[in-house]
């Protein structure tokens, strides 16, 4: 065993750690939650100097080392306290290679794990216990994670941000015992990984002019080549993403690359052509697949990519993918009619498993989104569950690893507060109180809960182009996939878990991070607060035929728009109903005739995810439930705006009636409409 005397108290001011934590003697504020504590009012004091022995591998001695920031003196004459930090075979009550135990005392802190992983996540937990005097409570902790997997994916595509950056959310990451990076490196919006054998995919396909996506997407989605006017863009050298590796493995974090396949490539089949079913620029989104040069050029790039990433896994994305020239493009009818394949989700399922095996062959696995199940799941497949829990739970009904990451509860571009108070963002409200209620094994026969092999947080950037706002997005909610990933829920409250929240967020902030002020949030939408009082209530409600609501978006049943419970802020949280393409048309009985002065309802518009305002909106009403006369037709025309918006249509006057028909159409963009009470007084 080597010893080493590092200088802890200058350490911890320059990595941060040194906070206004104060000394706990049951419970300290700790993020992420560890399983069991036990400390009492004694401590151990940091002082000048103290000695640090440790004994594990040289490479996991070096990153401890390298933990702390110390300078090493020419001496190792022990002063003061003592530090040990141990690697050994077994640890009493600990299963996980990263589980720990640290035993503190008033002159010793010792620190056991089965792996440096471990004891990096014991110094970690160590650190965050140090109060404002540099002291430390003492006592024990034992402490080891829920999910192996504990990740972020960071789209670097829509907009790139150079590897300092994401150096600087690897040092977060690792502060909050997250262990997977997943990197977004290829999309139509611009590819983003040297690869040596094909050099337009850097020279060109990583360019574009303008640099803000959505101005790009909704003009002419021109490439640009490197180095012309205009041209926005960059791309990660080899040499980039070695150091990045290494960067993240010294943090105990994997970086997981995705080549998406077979779709959003629409940058390689403008830059190879040759690739694409009708061998066009600018004309396709999908590989074509019946080509043998489609898997010439990924095998290609994957062995490049395999060779700079030794990560167990190798996402191949699989999502979206629109499949529209594969029915009318003869090599991809052919490669059909030859491997049997009765459709084009089968013949999706074919690239996959073929793209499945070469990986395998190179001695990693694939991981891809959840329609990697359409057609057939490959054999050794782990499926990233994104569209709900559904791809997650047929893949380990199916015997297969998933990893949870469901728009509903992690996609980080979604709002965190009162959609008017902040940025413009891709998805609905999703506020930190709404991620931290998500149990990944929540759905899962408990006979399968092992094939849950963790939870990441997604952040997409379209609507996020600088690296203020990425930070802004994703902090504090990471915290809450953190602790998530890493601590027991039966132990959850989130009103505690908030607290230290705000404590991790300030401390975030203290060493640079442009971290969302969550002791200042604005909250829930008022409506949605307290249950509203009205005629309508108690009584019954008819659906048209025509026009019934989504199973997707049922809120609360038949009697959603009556039950006196208005919604949120986003259209997801169960308290808006949804209608698709055909309006609503439904016909209220109030039980007995009354006297009626107002019929109102909510209705939001989001155009980004397909959400509009009605066009037209008709309420009549009747005494006999035959004969309905016209109280009120009001028109609208509906304008693509962005961000969120809400607006009622109704009537007001007086009147008689027991039956009351709403009926609200769609426009011409026969998108969504989602209203969440007909209000009657």
């Amino acid at each position: 065993m080597r010893n080493f005397i590092l200088y802890l108290f200058a350490a911890l001011l320059f990595i941060g750690c040194k906070n206004e934590k104060k000394a706990a003697t049951v419970t300290p504020d700790l993020l992420p939650l560890a399983r069991t504590v036990a400390l009492t009012d004694e401590t151990f004091a940091i002082g000048d100097k103290v000695k640090i022995d440790i004994d594990a591998p040289e490479q996991d001695k070096q990153n401890l080392i390298n933990l702390f920031k110390g300078t090493l003196p020419a001496n190792s004459a022990s002063e003061g306290n003592t530090m040990s930090l141990i690697v050994k075979e077994d640890v009493n009550g600990i299963a996980s290679p990263e589980g720990y135990v640290i035993n503190i005392s008033k002159n010793n802190i010792t620190i056991i794990s089965k792996s440096g992983a471990g004891l990096f996540y014991g110094v970690q937990t160590m650190l965050q216990l140090i109060d404002e005097e540099n002291n430390i409570p003492t006592g024990t902790i034992s402490d080891e994670p829920q999910f192996a997997y504990r990740g972020m994916m960071l789209d670097v595509s829509r907009h790139f941000f150079g590897k300092e950056f994401v150096k600087k959310q690897i040092d977060a990451m690792a502060q909050f015992k997250l262990n997977r990076l997943h990197l977004h490196l290829t999309d139509a919006a611009g590819w983003r990984i040297e690869i040596k054998k094909y050099p337009r995919l850097t020279e060109f396909a990583a360019w574009r002019s303008p640099a803000i996506w959505k101005d790009w997407w909704f003009g002419d989605r021109k490439y640009v080549e490197e180095g012309s006017k205009g041209a926005y863009g960059g791309y990660y050298t080899q040499e980039d993403i070695k150091e990045l590796v290494a960067y993240a493995a010294e943090r105990y974090i994997t970086i997981i690359p995705e080549i998406e396949m077979p779709a959003h490539s629409e940058e390689v089949l403008t830059a190879y052509p040759e690739l694409s079913c009708t061998h066009e620029p600018y004309k396709q989104a999908d590989f074509c697949i019946g080509n043998e040069k489609t898997y010439e050029f990924l095998e290609n790039v994957l062995s490049e990519v395999i060779e700079l990433f030794p990560s167990e896994y190798i996402h191949i994305g699989g999502d979206e993918a629109g499949k529209a020239s594969w029915p009318h493009c003869p090599l991809c009818q052919k490669r059909m009619k030859e491997e049997n394949l009765k459709n084009v989700n089968e013949l999706q399922s074919y690239l996959i498993q073929r793209m499945e095996k070469f990986v395998n062959s190179k001695g990693r696995q694939i991981i891809g989104w959840d329609e990697i199940l359409d057609g057939g799941l490959a054999p050794n497949a782990t499926v990233m569950s994104w569209r709900g829990t559904e791809g997650g739970i047929a893949a380990v009904n199916s015997g297969h690893k998933a990893i949870m990451t469901p728009g509903g509860y992690c996609y980080l571009d979604s709002y965190q507060d009162a959609p008017h108070t902040q940025p413009m963002a891709f998805g609905p409200y999703m506020p930190l109180e709404k991620v931290y209620s998500y149990d990944p094994r929540a759905e899962i026969d408990s006979a399968k809960a092992h094939l849950i092999y963790g939870i990441q947080g997604n952040l997409w950037v379209e609507y996020i182009p600088t690296e203020e706002l990425v930070e802004y997005m994703i902090y504090p909610r990471i915290l809450a996939i953190a602790e998530i990933g890493w601590s027991n829920p039966a132990n959850r409250d989130y009103a505690a878990f908030r607290e230290r929240a705000i404590k991790a967020t300030n401390d975030l902030r203290s060493k640079g991070y442009n971290a969302f002020d969550l002791a200042n949030e604005f909250g829930q939408r008022k409506e949605a607060q307290a249950p509203v009082e009205h005629l309508a209530i108690g009584g019954n409600i008819t659906y048209a035929e025509s026009a019934p609501y989504s199973d997707s978006y049922k809120a609360g049943g038949d009697n959603a728009l009556i039950d006196g419970v208005c919604g949120g802020w986003t259209y997801t949280d169960k308290k808006w109903q949804g209608f698709i393409k055909d309006g609503v048309d439904v016909t209220i009985d109030l039980g007995e005739e009354k006297d009626i002065t107002e019929v109102t309802a909510q209705f939001m518009q989001m155009c980004i995810p397909d959400v509009w305002f009605p066009a037209e909106v008709i309420i009549s009403t009747s005494c006999d439930g035959s004969k309905f006369n016209e109280l009120a037709r009001i028109e609208h025309t509906v304008v693509r705006d962005e961000g969120l918006s809400f607006k009622e249509y109704g009537w007001k006057g007086e009147s008689k009636a027991r039956y009351i028909n709403y009926r609200a159409k769609c426009g011409p963009q026969r998108g969504w409409l989602f209203t969440d009470e007909i209000v009657v007084r």
